[in-house]
């Protein structure tokens, strides 16, 4: 488990070889291949607690070759966010790596709107109330996604 916004200075290397060995296991566990394309761009997602859009994350894979087609980048990123490894922020239209390692893909998104870092905590009982007032209505809800603005206890500590 990680903390919710590690402090500026933690080890980043360290959460990508957490995030990318964890991806190796269930990728072995389920049968599914885990590519050396995949895992380079889990890495990349994961090098950072911020956000990532497709086309930062082909640059940033163009600095070791040749620039890989955006469909490439893109049909990764959807095995990732298949598998559980990756999140899509639709307010920013990029993707940051699920530190939680739940199996329920549900999680809330806490944006600091100053320093750009994106925390994850868990949505159980969050998405169980949104559920049950759905449901109250007659909307049966197949995926839901809370995104959620303010200020991180850094940036907060740094006022």
């Amino acid at each position: 488990m990680t903390e919710t916004f590690p402090s500026p200075g933690h080890d980043h290397d360290r959460c990508v070889d957490r995030v990318v060995a964890h991806a190796e296991t269930i990728c072995a566990a389920r049968g599914v291949r885990f590519t050396d394309q995949r895992r380079r761009v889990l890495a990349i997602v994961a090098g950072s607690h911020r956000a990532i859009g497709a086309y930062d994350i082909i640059e940033a894979l163009a600095e070791d070759g040749a620039r890989p087609a955006p469909v490439t980048v893109y049909r990764a990123l959807e095995f990732l966010i298949e598998n559980g490894f990756v999140h899509r922020i639709a307010s920013r239209n990029a993707f940051v790596t699920c530190m939680r390692q739940h199996d329920d893909h549900a999680a809330v998104f806490l944006i600091c709107d100053r320093c750009g870092t994106i925390g994850e905590v868990e949505a159980g009982r969050v998405l169980g109330v949104v559920d049950s007032k759905a449901r109250d209505t007659g909307f049966t809800v197949d995926r839901a996604v809370i995104e959620v603005s303010g200020q991180c206890r850094n940036c907060a500590a740094d006022v």
